[in-house]
C-alpha cells in the first residue's frame, strides 16, 4: 500500500500541486520570519560578532552594547594583569548628533541624525571591527576627524563619500563607507579612538565604555571570564562577558525586553498559525477529492489502517518536495533582500529550525486529513 502513495502522486501529480505550493508557502513565510528576526535583532550585536575580540569588560549589569557607561581606566590595568590575556584595547561609545554639511539635506533632516559613534583602535592588529575593517580603513582612520559609515546610511545622513559632515559641533570627513555596519535603533559611524576622545564631552574623554581583550591560544574565554569577575572591586566597577555571551545579552533584550521585539515575536507566532492553518487545509482537500478511491479500497478489504499510512507517506512526501521549493524561493528573495540592504540573517540551526517545522506541519495536517478518512462511512462515500 506505500507504494499507491508514490504513484498516485506521479499519476495524479496535478491534484497535489496545490498541497506542495501550500507547504512550499509556510516554508518560506517561515523562513523569511526568521531570517527576519535574526538580522533585525543580530544587528543590535554587530559590534562584538564583528569584532574578534574574545571578552568585554564595561559597566556592571549592562544590558546591551549600546547601553554602556563609562568605566575607570583602571580597568585596562587589570586585564593587562592578567596572564591568559594577550591583548587588550579599550573601545569608546558616544551618542552623537550628526548634521550634514550641504543645506538642502540638513534641511530634510531637520537639522540632524542621531549616531551611534565608535570610537576604534586604528592599529594594524585591533580587535575592533574586524570583520568589516581593511587594513587599509584603519589607516585613513588615522587622521584626525576621519570616519567611517555604512554604505546603506548615506541617504539618511545626507552625505557621499568623501563629504563633510559635523558630530556634536566638531567637523568630520568620511573617508570611506562600508556594508554590514547597520545597526539597531540608530546610525553607525567609526573614527579613531583619538577623534572620538575630541568629539565626546565630559567624562567620555577620560576611561572607556569598553575594554576588548583576545585570549592566548588554547585557552577558555569562560575561564578567564570568570577569573575577571572574581576581582574586580579594587579597580572600579566593571563586569566581564565573553564575546558570545554578550552578543545574546544585547539580543536577548531588544527581542524580549522591548515593544519592537514583541511584537516582531507575536508576527512570527501568527505566520506559524497561518502556515499551519493553509497546509492543513489543502492537504485535507487533497483526501476529501480521493474519498471515493479510499472507499472503493476500504470495501474491497483494504484496511483504514493500512489507508491511513498511505495518507502519512503523501503528507511527507508533499511536505519534502514543499521544503525544497521553499528553500529555492527563500535562497532567491534572501538574495533580493541582501542586494537591498535589507537586515535579514539565516544560520544553520535557523534551517533546521524551519525543515522541522514544515516536516511537523506537514504531518499533522496528514494524521488531521487521516483522521477524517477513518470516522468517513464508506457507505457515504460511495453514492
Amino acid at each position: 500500500m506505500i507504494a499507491l502513495a508514490r504513484k498516485t502522486l506521479v499519476y495524479e501529480w496535478r491534484r497535489f500541486v496545490p498541497s506542495v505550493f501550500a507547504v512550499g508557502f509556510s516554508g518560506v513565510l517561515l523562513a523569511m520570519q526568521a531570517a527576519l528576526v535574526l538580522g533585525i535583532f543580530g544587528s543590535a550585536a554587530v559590534y562584538v560578532t564583528a569584532s574578534s575580540a574574545d571578552i568585554w569588560v564595561g559597566y556592571p549589569g549592562t544590558q546591551s552594547v549600546n547601553f554602556g557607561r563609562n568605566i575607570s581606566a583602571d580597568v585596562e590595568m587589570r586585564l593587562r594583569m592578567e596572564p591568559d590575556i594577550q591583548a587588550v584595547e579599550p573601545y569608546l561609545w558616544i551618542d552623537g548628533d550628526w548634521r550634514a554639511h550641504d543645506s538642502a539635506a540638513a534641511s530634510a533632516n531637520k537639522g540632524g541624525v542621531s549616531i551611534y559613534l565608535s570610537g576604534v583602535s586604528t592599529a594594524d592588529d585591533a580587535l575592533m571591527f574586524t570583520k568589516i575593517l581593511a587594513p587599509w580603513h584603519r589607516q585613513r582612520l588615522r587622521e584626525p576627524g576621519t570616519v567611517i559609515v555604512d554604505r546603506a546610511d548615506l541617504g539618511t545622513l545626507g552625505t557621499q563619500e568623501g563629504g563633510t559632515a559635523w558630530i556634536n559641533n566638531h567637523p568630520v570627513r568620511i573617508v570611506a563607507a562600508v556594508d554590514g555596519l547597520r545597526g539597531l535603533g540608530g546610525v553607525n559611524v567609526i573614527t579613531s579612538l583619538a577623534s572620538a576622545r575630541e568629539i565626546a564631552d565630559g567624562e567620555a574623554r577620560h576611561g572607556s565604555t569598553y575594554f576588548v581583550a583576545s585570549v592566548r591560544n588554547g585557552v577558555s574565554p569562560a575561564a578567564v571570564q570568570k577569573t575577571l569577575s572574581g576581582k574586580r572591586n579594587s579597580f572600579g566597577a566593571h563586569e566581564a562577558w565573553t564575546a558570545e555571551s554578550f552578543a545574546r545579552r544585547s539580543q536577548r533584550y531588544w527581542m524580549f525586553d522591548t515593544g519592537a521585539g514583541a511584537g516582531v515575536l507575536f508576527m512570527a507566532i501568527i505566520v506559524c498559525l497561518v502556515g499551519s492553518i493553509v497546509t492543513s487545509q489543502s492537504l485535507k482537500a487533497v483526501v476529501a477529492g480521493s474519498a471515493r478511491e479510499y472507499a472503493v479500497l476500504n470495501a474491497l478489504g483494504v484496511s483504514r489502517g493500512a489507508l491511513g499510512r498511505v495518507v502519512i507517506e503523501q503528507a511527507c512526501w508533499i511536505g519534502g518536495l514543499g521544503f525544497v521549493l521553499a528553500a529555492f524561493a527563500s535562497a532567491v528573495l534572501l538574495s533580493i533582500a541582501s542586494a537591498y540592504r535589507v537586515p535579514v540573517a539565516l544560520s544553520v540551526s535557523a534551517v533546521l529550525g524551519c525543515a522541522f517545522l514544515v516536516a511537523v506541519l506537514s504531518l499533522l495536517s496528514g494524521l488531521g486529513a487521516m483522521r477524517s478518512l477513518l470516522r468517513a462511512d464508506p457507505a457515504t462515500l460511495l453514492r
